[in-house]
């Protein structure tokens, strides 16, 4: 499946950043989904301390029972350097490789990483709803940008979190009682509140959504097939 060509890759840190400042006036946060969600799809990549071969994997999955429709992977090596913030320029060229494998487009798309609670509200997530045109939603295990007050300890519990300008940006989201939270933005064709409830209501048993546990495994046998040469 190939998709509309956005940018090419070919920047240093400083124009990567200053492409990130154009880019971000057009992630929309609003509710453009639609009416009826049937498939979700979960994106996560894999790679070493210190690698440059990175590994994405991509899992379409039915909503709202989560039965496994397809998967894909894909391996690269990339150059451009680890920058906090800058993400996306290391992560979305492996996993743009994996999505042009899919035979269905989801409906939506849950990203290991930042949506807009970003220092220029383009992480990940953001940047890859841009490049698929689909609503897709940021699920991080860490803050990189924000505020927030303290969390409740209980599943479903979330504080808002603010931007430095006070407004909100997404969620810090309690997805299991007494676990580390989570942190939860738009990427792009959705809102906070949207975003949020989506990303709780795909969440188990465990603290990831189900969406994100099933890309992540994905990415992890990848990697090890690619590494050990065999299928694991």
């Amino acid at each position: 499946m190939k998709f509309a060509h956005l940018h090419d890759w070919t920047h240093d840190s400083a124009a990567a950043i200053e492409l990130q400042r154009e880019l971000t006036r057009q992630v929309v946060c609003e509710d453009r989904l639609p009416e009826k969600l049937s498939t979700i799809a979960g994106v996560d990549v894999s790679c070493r301390f210190r690698s440059r071969l990175f590994h994405a994997a991509v899992v379409l999955l039915s909503y709202p029972d989560f039965r496994p429709l397809e998967t894909v992977t894909a391996s690269l090596e990339v150059d451009f350097p680890y920058i906090p913030g800058l993400l996306s320029f290391r992560e979305l060229p492996v996993v743009l490789l994996a999505l042009e494998k899919l035979q269905q487009l989801p409906d939506l798309l849950l990203v290991d990483g930042q949506g807009i609670a970003h220092p220029r509200r383009l992480g990940l997530a953001a940047h890859l709803g841009l490049w698929l045109d689909l609503p897709t939603i940021g699920c991080a295990k860490t803050r990189l940008y924000g505020e927030h007050f303290t969390v409740g300890e209980n599943k479903g519990d979330f504080s808002r979190l603010f931007d430095k300008k006070g407004n909100p940006i997404g969620t810090v989201l309690r997805s299991r009682n007494g676990v580390k939270p989570l942190y939860i933005s738009p990427g792009h064709l959705i809102s906070v509140e949207r975003a949020t409830a989506l990303a709780l209501s795909c969440c188990g048993r465990y603290r990831l959504p189900e969406p994100i546990r099933a890309a992540h495994a994905a990415s992890n046998r990848q990697r090890l097939m690619v590494e050990t040469g065999r299928s694991v």
